[in-house]
C-alpha cells in the first residue's frame, strides 16, 4: 500500500480543524444556534441608547452566533451588546457557564439578567473573558464569579437567582475603538 502524502492528509483534515465541537456530556446545552424553535431570538443593544455611536449586532448562520460591529468612544459611548429575548433559563443546578468562542483577541463579557432590580433598573450579572484571535477556545465562567452591575456600575448585591435567568447576553466595552468580532459555537452549563 502506498503512503498518503502529507499534503493530502492536511487537505483532508482542513474541514475538521475549524469544525464545531459538542459540549461535554456532563454539560447541559443551552444554545447551539441550530435555528430550532427552542433557540431564543437575539437582539442588539448598543450605546446609542445613551447617545453613543457604536454599532454591532447578532447574525445567526452556520450553526453559530456571530456578534460583530464597531466600537466608538464618541459621545461618551463605548459598548455594544447582544442578548436573548423570548426564553427563560433555569440555571439553578449549574455551577458554571461554558462557551465555545472564536474571538479577535479582545475581551468580552458574559451577562445574565434575572428580574432583580436596583432603584427600578435591571441588574445584570457579568464576568469578563478574553479571546485568542482567530482560535476557537472554551471559556468557563463560574456562576459565583458573576458580579452584579447596573448600567456598568458595580453593586454589592442582590445575589443572583440562577433559577430565574431572563436573558443571556454578550457585551464588549473594553474602551478600545475599532472593529470587533466574536463567534459563539455553543453555550452550555455544568
Amino acid at each position: 500500500m502506498k503512503p498518503i502524502p502529507a499534503t493530502l492528509l492536511l487537505i483532508g483534515l482542513l474541514p475538521l480543524l475549524g469544525a464545531a465541537s459538542a459540549p461535554e456530556s456532563a454539560m447541559r446545552t443551552l444554545m447551539n444556534f441550530d435555528s430550532s424553535p427552542q433557540e431564543p431570538r437575539w437582539v442588539a443593544v448598543n450605546d446609542g441608547v445613551m447617545g453613543g455611536l457604536s454599532s454591532g449586532g447578532p447574525v445567526m448562520g452556520d450553526n453559530q452566533l456571530d456578534f460583530s460591529g464597531v466600537l466608538s468612544l464618541a459621545n461618551n459611548g463605548g459598548f455594544s451588546s447582544v442578548r436573548t429575548v423570548g426564553r427563560d433559563f433555569d440555571l439553578g443546578d449549574a455551577t458554571e457557564v461554558v462557551l465555545r468562542v472564536r474571538g479577535d483577541g479582545r475581551s468580552y463579557q458574559l451577562r445574565l439578567a434575572t428580574d432583580a432590580r436596583y432603584r427600578g433598573l435591571s441588574v445584570s450579572y457579568g464576568a469578563e473573558f478574553k479571546t485568542t484571535a482567530g482560535e476557537w477556545t472554551q471559556v468557563r465562567l463560574p456562576l459565583s464569579s458573576l458580579q452584579p452591575t447596573v448600567r456598568g456600575f458595580a453593586l454589592q448585591g442582590p445575589p443572583m437567582d440562577a433559577a430565574n435567568v431572563r436573558e443571556i447576553g454578550l457585551l464588549i466595552g473594553d474602551k478600545r475603538e475599532g472593529a470587533f468580532a466574536l463567534s459563539v459555537d455553543w453555550i452550555a452549563v455544568q
